[in-house]
């Protein structure tokens, strides 16, 4: 089955001028009519999305990524149940072998309450149990995740901010310890995102060549 990414918004490490090297974000079916190189729909109907480590980022960060978000926030009592489930497949990591996979943000502020890392061959887990929050607390989803292997992730929440991240990869299944947000996030509206997006800063030294390749072969995305 195609992956469906048309309504989607992808940011992408292109900048969005010869004069403004901040990241453009286009919607999915304008980003796969106009960078290929970026994003690709490959012929099995899956997503190719590509993030070189050097290149356009947003206003806050010196790191790329060539992910997909939803096109508009929802709040946690907007449904029963929110799920982000991706299947995948790392192609390639950057140098520092550690890349964002799926997210769970927050609109205005730039510490979301879960952020999904691929590092060094494990799928971990950043959660912030209340708003603003700087500190995350970290646990290991499923280990001996290798590139190149096809793996499933989601991000399962409930209206009352019960939440769950699991993995699946060969047959293996993991996932966190039920994970429980703070009362400061009823009020605040949320999106999941996926795909790829590089934990290292780039600078003038950083290699045309270092970079991260995910391919999607599964989306779901769900408010019931």
């Amino acid at each position: 089955m195609a992956v469906y990414i048309d309504n989607l918004i992808i940011t992408t490490p292109v900048p969005k001028s010869a004069t403004n090297p901040v990241a453009l974000e286009l919607t999915g079916a304008q980003a796969l009519a106009t960078l290929p190189e970026v994003i690709a729909r490959l012929s099995d109907g899956s997503i190719r999305m590509t993030a070189p480590t050097k290149g356009a980022s947003s206003k806050s960060t010196h790191r790329t990524r060539c992910e997909w978000k939803e096109p508009a926030y929802w709040a946690l009592n907007s449904g029963a149940r929110h799920r982000n489930h991706q299947t995948m497949t790392l192609q390639k990591v950057n140098f520092a072998q550690k890349v964002v996979i799926a997210q769970m943000h927050v609109k205005d502020d730039d510490n979301p309450p879960i952020k999904v890392f691929w590092n060094k061959g494990k799928i971990t887990v950043g959660f912030r149990t209340d708003f603003n929050q700087t500190a995350t607390s970290s646990s290991t989803v499923l280990a001996d995740v290798p590139l190149g292997a096809r793996f499933d992730v989601s991000i399962d929440v409930t209206n009352n901010g019960a939440c769950t991240v699991s993995a699946s990869c060969n047959g293996r299944i993991g996932s966190t310890s039920p994970l429980q947000l703070g009362a400061t996030w009823a009020t605040r509206t949320l999106k999941f995102h996926g795909g790829v997006y590089n934990q290292v800063d780039y600078t003038d030294d950083t290699p045309a060549e270092d970079g991260s390749v995910c391919v999607i072969s599964q989306l779901e995305l769900s408010h019931a």
